[in-house]
């Protein structure tokens, strides 16, 4: 895998990637390292964010690994501050800690609502605005992960619709605001991605997996890759005028239910 760290799309830029021990984020911050960029990188879990970090080192990027929880905010701006201190002013930032889990309106405890919200949409606030004082101004490109659910209604999500759909509205907010100093902020919002947390929890059987696409206007699941490649064209200079956008990488999701077969309807 050395061989792949060859871009220099990012050569010379400073990331910081919140929620990258696995999944989704840690593929981000990957693809980010190929690219050239000095990767930063938090998670709670210190053991599993050292292991991340290292194996982008092992591969030839430089990575480095800190743990800290999104929902304090004096934890995440510490982490800034040193990411700051190692690396110089930051470029890119990628908000993505998330969490999630099944469960009805009445089935769900306040304290479970709390802790979604709490890591989606107050641990995205924490992270970018903890990180505007490090930011390259102008030049700087931020970055959350939403989701589908933010604009679409779904059962057993009221949790994650909430939060979701406060990360876009923040995201707008926050590309008018920060817009006049030269900073850039989008989100992406992935569809079902295979081989994902998530997805197992919310299509944990073939007969639902199989459900899920026919669905879909695609008819297939996202990959870890579709997503990294979205944020690695948002924070590229490709996608320089583009602000307060959320990007559906989504294979449709977001247009509804494609389980009609419109291509095969007689005239």
């Amino acid at each position: 895998m050395a061989d792949t760290f060859k871009s220099d799309l990012l050569q010379g830029k400073v990331a910081f990637v919140a929620g990258a021990s696995s999944g989704i984020n840690l593929r981000i911050a990957e693809r980010l390292a190929e690219a050239g960029a000095k990767v930063a990188m938090i998670s709670r879990s210190e053991e599993k964010i050292s292991a991340a970090a290292g194996k982008i080192r092992a591969q030839g990027g430089d990575a480095l690994g800190m743990a800290a929880d999104v929902r304090d905010y004096d934890s995440v701006a510490a982490t800034l501050q040193q990411a700051r201190e190692h690396y110089g002013e930051l470029d890119i930032v990628l908000s993505g800690a998330a969490g999630n889990f099944v469960a009805p309106a009445l089935g769900m405890s306040a304290n479970g609502f709390r802790t979604v919200v709490d890591i989606d949409l107050n641990g995205t606030f924490n992270v970018l605005r903890a990180a505007f004082e490090h930011l390259r101004k102008p030049g700087a490109s931020l970055i959350s992960i939403t989701a589908p659910q933010a604009v679409q209604p779904q059962i057993y999500q009221a949790h994650v619709c909430a939060a979701k759909a406060g990360i876009n509205m923040l995201t707008k907010c926050l590309a008018m605001e920060w817009g006049p100093a030269g900073v850039r902020v989008n989100a992406i919002s992935p569809g079902p991605i295979g081989d994902t947390e998530g997805m197992a929890r919310l299509a944990p059987t073939p007969e639902i997996e199989a459900r899920y696409k026919a669905q879909l206007a695609l008819r297939d699941f996202g990959t870890k890759d579709d997503i990294a490649d979205t944020c690695l064209f948002l924070c590229s200079d490709a996608a320089r005028y583009i602000t307060g956008t959320i990007v559906d990488c989504d294979g449709g999701t977001a247009l509804g239910d494609a389980s009609h077969d419109a291509l095969s309807r007689p005239e």
